[in-house]
């Protein structure tokens, strides 16, 4: 498959007059907890060429999307928006470039990009992020005590790495199974994670579960404590000035 997506990306760039810069997986593939019958969510990043940029069009397409055969979703940003939402820590677009799975990558870009990540995250609006896609997967849980396992895993991924963040002050793996470690959850937590996560490599996306109690009172308590983490903290915005300068120096370098 891997094969496939690389030559359909080829395609898109000839269609769409653009050079690929970064193509990766994400979503549950990328998270290491995907269901037999997960989609390819594959994300990209890419420049136009010299006319784009010179151009006096108030309005310009930077973005483009496909769904194409074999459940691949494609979805790329042109590199001046994918930059400005780099500037305000995008955690999404963060986790694109810790995605296990990466189709294309120049390898210059790339290597910057990693450099500046630290220097533009923002662990205030992390945890605030990361408590958010939390409480939308626990939202699903039933009167009854089930939860869709896909739902549940989007829960648990999005608090650990609220801890995580609350814990380093760091941007979290991408990988759901990085942040399983005793320096971050208690050890009968990880059990009962590594458990479930047998289930969801076998079960359907749809597939509803019991919520086991210990872990969800776990979940619950820990979701307060990290919201209570960042009530006072402030975060100072840095300079744009090297980040204008990487964006000049990656288009010159890729429309010569």
């Amino acid at each position: 498959m891997h094969d496939k997506i690389s030559a359909v990306l080829r395609e898109l760039e000839a269609e769409k007059q653009c050079k690929i810069l970064f193509a990766a997986e994400s979503g549950s593939r990328a998270w290491g907890f995907a269901s037999p019958d997960s989609d390819y969510d594959i994300r990209a990043i890419y420049v136009k060429e010299e006319n784009y940029y010179w151009s006096l069009e108030e309005k310009q397409q930077n973005s483009f999307d496909a769904m194409l055969p074999d459940d691949m979703d494609v979805s790329a940003w042109e590199l001046r928006k994918a930059l400005r939402l780099f500037a305000g820590c995008n955690l999404a677009l963060n986790e694109w470039f810790g995605s296990p799975i990466v189709y294309y990558a120049d390898a210059e870009f790339c290597q910057k990009i990693k450099t500046l990540l630290p220097t533009f995250f923002n662990p205030v609006k992390a945890v605030h992020h990361y408590v958010a896609m939390s409480d939308q997967g626990m939202s699903d849980i039933a009167a009854d005590g089930t939860i869709a396992i896909k739902k549940l895993f989007y829960g648990l991924r999005g608090l650990f790495a609220a801890i995580w963040v609350e814990k380093y002050q760091t941007m979290p793996p991408t990988e759901f199974q990085g942040m399983l470690n005793l320096d971050l959850l208690p050890d009968f937590i990880l059990q009962a994670v590594f458990e479930l996560l047998e289930v969801k490599r076998r079960a359907k996306e749809e597939e509803r579960i019991a919520f086991p109690a210990d872990l969800l009172s776990f979940c619950q308590n820990k979701r307060e404590e990290v919201k209570r983490s960042v009530i006072n903290k402030k975060y100072v915005r840095p300079s744009l000035e090297e980040l204008n300068r990487f964006f000049r120096e990656t288009v010159n370098r890729n429309i010569t």
